[in-house]
């Protein structure tokens, strides 16, 4: 069988961490959710859906129990050891062999998590709203590590390009700035003019490179994939409607006999 996942984070890290995005190729599921959605949320058929998740779940290693959610936009991080089959989060904390966490997305931005050590990952789910609500963070907290001894990784999410949205999503990142020359690097760095007045283009991946690195986190990679712009690969929310989504997952290889 092909790996069903399209892209693997380019960090460095034992090989008992399992990590990947999946594509929207290669699934069961009909227009407009072809082919390969994992979301039970959608409207697609369930049957699909649940052909579409055995697939990724084939792929994994032998006896890992995915953990999947019932994301709200909200800062609550769901620790897998406690399994249900779908949680309410917006990320996934994992520290134990044989176990992964999954989010769902369609042009928010999924944010990997690894200590540098492999025992521990998480995955987050951040729209705007759970970015300024801090999921970041309170994913990082979950960590017993020194923030700089765990990397992240962004996934692909719509990109500034297509991401427009009114000024008061702009000015309520600015208001959580504790000093002028945080505004002032924010509003250069992670916001664009639109074409009309009352908006501007968010960047999503430079809003969530900003709030890591005061954090404390030093290695971050990826970023840059645009959901809207590719949809030969991804679904987009934005630019399609009504769609599917795509999983990002990762997780602890179970321990060898």
């Amino acid at each position: 069988m092909s790996d069903p996942l399209l892209l693997t984070p380019d960090w460095q890290l034992p090989g008992n961490v399992i990590a990947g995005v999946s594509d929207r190729l290669g699934g069961v599921s009909a227009a407009p959710y072809d082919s390969f959605n994992l979301a039970l949320h959608v409207g697609d058929d369930p049957g699909a859906v649940q052909r579409n998740r055995e697939r990724l779940l084939q792929w994994l290693p032998a006896g890992m129990n995915v953990q999947w959610l019932e994301q709200v936009h909200g800062t609550t991080v769901v620790d897998a050891a406690f399994q249900a089959p779908e949680r309410c989060g917006d990320a996934v904390y994992v520290d134990r062999p044989g176990l992964a966490g999954a989010v769902l997305t369609a042009d928010c931005l999924p944010v990997f998590f690894a200590a540098r050590d492999g025992r521990r990952v998480a995955v987050a789910h951040a729209g705007w709203r759970g970015l300024a609500a801090g999921i970041l963070e309170t994913t990082l907290e979950r960590f017993p590590d020194a923030p700089e001894e765990v990397i992240a990784w962004l996934g692909p999410a719509i990109g500034v390009c297509h991401f427009e949205v009114g000024l008061e999503v702009r000015d309520i990142f600015l208001d959580a700035c504790a000093t002028t020359t945080q505004r002032q690097q924010l509003q250069v760095t992670a916001f664009r003019p639109a074409a009309t007045a009352d908006k501007c283009h968010a960047d999503l991946f430079a809003l969530a490179r900003l709030r890591l690195q005061a954090a404390g986190v030093r290695e971050i990679g990826g970023g840059g994939l645009c959901t809207h712009c590719d949809a030969a690969h991804y679904y987009s929310y934005r630019r399609d409607g009504r769609t599917g989504r795509f999983v990002s997952i990762v997780g602890l290889a179970p321990d060898q006999d």
